[in-house]
């Protein structure tokens, strides 16, 4: 599995996101509860950004319909969406960020 380093964990905002490239794959990072996330940065119900939206409870929530997303598995907790999003695996070395699109 490749781990690509993309940015700081102090440059996400904490209770918050940040949308990276990670080739050209769209990532949205969250940082909550001490913990990083990455999550597919498109909306499976609406193509806008996630990483855009607000965080609470775990979640992120779509700024553009309010569709939310469980930050650990993708899955949608709340409508309009009713498709997941791809989770990604997320290391954390110092302050560095990996994060790996690799299904392994």
């Amino acid at each position: 599995m490749s781990f690509e380093k993309v940015c700081k964990v102090s440059d996400i905002p904490d209770d918050g996101a940040l949308g990276v490239e990670v080739g050209e794959t769209p990532v949205a990072l969250v940082r909550t509860g001490g913990e990083v996330f990455a999550l597919h940065d498109v909306c499976s119900h609406a193509e806008v950004k996630l990483s855009e939206g607000d965080v609470y409870d775990h979640t992120l929530e779509c700024w553009l319909h309010g569709s939310c997303f469980d930050l650990r598995s993708g899955k949608p907790t709340g409508p309009p969406a009713t498709k997941p999003v791809n989770v990604y695996r997320v290391k954390i070395d110092g302050d560095d960020v990996y994060v790996s699109l690799s299904k392994e």
